[in-house]
């Protein structure tokens, strides 16, 4: 459920008037909640700083970029309700058109980051309130595939929601993500190579029968 009340998922339409889905897009994640005394209201104030930067990657600054969706979830379920995740986002002036803050089953949600994301969450019932979720901002592709930079030396480099060289990084790789071919779709050459091929032979003997003709010609004159 995010902060507007609404029950959605990967496939749920958010606007019925524009048919707006999360399915299809570039998914940037976190883990947050809305007692949280550190870190959190940094990471969303670079969230913010995403959504704002690649929003004014359009000319005009009018739109939330549309391929991409910012979800925000809520580690401490059991008190975010919609209401306090209303005032989190009224708070950081959060757009909710891209950008989701997220409760809901609290098993489903520690599975998910367990074993969707590969990220370590603590209960809150057992743990300091501090350290209960990983400062990291996870890049999904639009099959949902986690992304990631490497470092210098090969290794897996995720990016560090409290990093402004991280946060610069996550901003770019978005847009290169956006700009990535989808092998699933066909290209326009797709089942017409043979068509190709042949029209090109055609074009090779014509040539061959001018020229030939053209020897011809000059030959009897």
């Amino acid at each position: 459920t995010n902060q507007l009340g609404q029950k959605v998922s990967w496939k749920d339409k958010m606007y019925q008037k524009n048919d707006s889905t999360i399915e299809g897009k570039i998914v940037v994640v976190d883990f947050f909640f809305t007692r949280c005394p550190s870190i959190c209201p940094a990471m969303a104030q670079n969230m913010k700083l995403l959504q704002d930067g690649i929003k004014n990657l359009d000319e005009s600054g009018k739109h939330e970029a549309d391929f991409v969706q910012f979800l925000s979830v809520s580690v401490y379920p059991e008190n975010d309700s919609v209401a306090e995740l209303k005032k989190w986002a009224n708070r950081f002036q959060i757009n909710p058109q891209n950008w989701w803050l997220l409760t809901g089953s609290k098993k489903e949600i520690y599975d998910w980051a367990r074993y969707g994301l590969h990220l370590q969450l603590l209960d809150s019932a057992n743990v300091d309130t501090g350290f209960m979720h990983p400062k990291l901002f996870m890049l999904l592709d639009k099959d949902r595939v986690i992304r990631a930079r490497r470092d210098s030396i090969g290794n897996v480099h995720l990016y560090h929601g409290l990093d402004p060289a991280d946060v610069k990084n996550l901003a770019q790789d978005v847009v290169m993500l956006s700009l990535e071919k989808d092998p699933r779709k066909k290209s326009w050459l797709a089942g017409k190579l043979e068509l190709i091929a042949i029209v090109f032979a055609i074009a090779a003997i014509g040539v061959v029968l001018l020229v030939v003709f053209l020897k011809k010609d000059k030959s009897t004159a």
